[in-house]
């Protein structure tokens, strides 16, 4: 459970849960509105978050479950 919530649901909280506050906030990150700057930030986020799911559950399923050949 904890595995889809890092997955899914932090992203998932990030860009739709957070939407609406992100975009009444009318600043610039380096010329860039805050929102597309927030949305691309998330790209980089949730591959982040993808490969901690892999780091922390999945990274030695397969050493217990070897492929006969």
């Amino acid at each position: 459970m904890l595995r889809f919530f890092i997955g899914i649901g932090v992203p998932y909280i990030g860009v739709i849960g957070l939407l609406p506050w992100v975009a009444s906030v009318d600043k610039y990150v380096f010329g860039v509105p805050f929102i597309y700057a927030w949305i691309f930030a998330w790209f980089v986020l949730t591959s982040g978050c993808l490969l901690l799911c892999w780091r922390l559950f999945d990274r030695h399923h397969d050493d217990a479950h070897p492929q006969n050949n």
